[in-house]
């Protein structure tokens, strides 16, 4: 039976990556039902929106997606596409491995680190309030009757929510992925020594959760405390779990500690049957079209999508592959290389075919 699954070709060097995925995945001989759609900002012109219902119908008719790289424009335009989607189908648990692989350029070895960022909540609700606007002003004058404290009247306003529910959620969602993976520990990041009542109850909530299991270990730290634990020690953690902005930042830190975003895949997940898989990095629109992109994020988050289809084998064989041809260290791309200058650094499709080719060798 094949797997239906949407593939969002994004935008930048998105479909290139795109393609060499798909390929990729289809040479594994899985069999898959793929419908690919249009987002991003190329879709823009032609479509009103970064973001069009074709997009969402077929994710809600497949169930599974994988998405290359869309553009997120910083600080004016639209709002992004990735945070629309986990909001539009309620995946509240965003997944990175960052995991070491011999022949990618790292100061640390034999890392091997999960991180589940809360996906809904925090400053990233999207609950803000531009300067000046009459809604700022209600909030201000609200917040002065209520405690007393006077916001500047210049000031824009975001709104950071953590609820019970959203954190006994991705707190278990840690726990679960951490018995079912043989995992030993789970640590809770937080800021609860000033943020007492949203932090503070992230922190109440995870440490409570976590008495349902007494077979892993639970611990917390205060977030810059952990920045700098996971620079100097990351070997003693395991699985973090984050309020979603905190997340946000320690998940690059962690990919940070394993060579990089171009090694770090993703997955977002729910409770309503749909999941997302992404690579974690953007889309670096100036190497669009000149076949330079390293394709292994979004492969290795091919990987988990395997996984997650229950194609076990395909997925251990295919990560394996990657790590086969990134070790020997001949088709790879330039950023792969000891040199970035090294002329016989190969192409994304490049890459790509020799993992294929690597597939069909390797034993796991």
């Amino acid at each position: 039976m094949k797997h239906p699954v949407t593939l969002i070709r994004g935008d930048g060097t998105g479909p290139e990556l795109a393609q060499v995925t798909k390929d990729v995945l289809d040479a594994t001989g899985v069999e898959f039902a793929w419908n690919e759609v249009e987002a991003g900002v190329d879709i823009m012109e032609t479509a009103g929106t970064p973001l069009p219902d074709d997009v969402l119908e077929s994710i809600r008719e497949t169930k599974t997606c994988i998405k290359a790289p869309i553009t997120t424009p910083v600080g004016t335009g639209f709002r992004s596409v990735n945070v629309a989607l986990r909001k539009t189908f309620d995946l509240y648990a965003c997944v990175r491995p960052c995991k070491t692989y011999p022949g990618v350029r790292s100061r640390y070895e034999d890392i091997d680190l999960v991180i589940f960022r809360e996906n809904t909540e925090d400053l990233y609700a999207g609950i803000e309030f531009e300067k000046g606007s009459v809604g700022a002003h209600k909030l201000i004058d609200a917040i002065e009757s209520i405690s007393g404290t006077r916001i500047r009247g210049d000031s824009g306003i975001s709104i950071k929510p953590i609820s019970v529910f959203g954190t006994e959620r991705i707190v278990r969602a840690a726990f679960e992925y951490a018995v079912k993976h043989g995992r030993k520990k789970v640590t809770a990041v937080h800021k609860s020594n000033i943020m007492k009542f949203s932090d503070g109850l992230f922190l109440s909530t995870a440490r409570k959760l976590a008495e349902e299991y007494p077979a892993i270990e639970f611990e917390d730290r205060i977030v810059d405390n952990m920045c700098m634990q996971l620079v100097q020690k990351p070997e003693l953690y395991d699985v973090l779990v984050l309020p979603n902005l905190y997340g946000d930042v320690v998940s690059d830190l962690c990919a940070g500690l394993v060579g990089g975003l171009g090694v770090a895949g993703g997955m977002n997940l729910g409770d309503g049957g749909i999941s997302i898989f992404e690579a974690t990095h953007g889309s670096a629109p100036k190497y669009k079209g000149l076949n330079k992109v390293n394709p292994t994020a979004m492969l290795l988050s091919g990987v988990l999508m395997l996984h997650h289809l229950g194609e076990t084998e395909a997925a251990d064989r295919l990560e394996a592959a990657i790590a086969q041809v990134i070790v020997e260290g001949r088709s790879v791309t330039y950023d792969l290389k000891d040199d970035r200058n090294d002329p016989s650094a190969v192409g994304t499709r490049e890459m790509g075919q020799a993992i294929v080719d690597a597939y069909g060798t390797v034993t796991v």
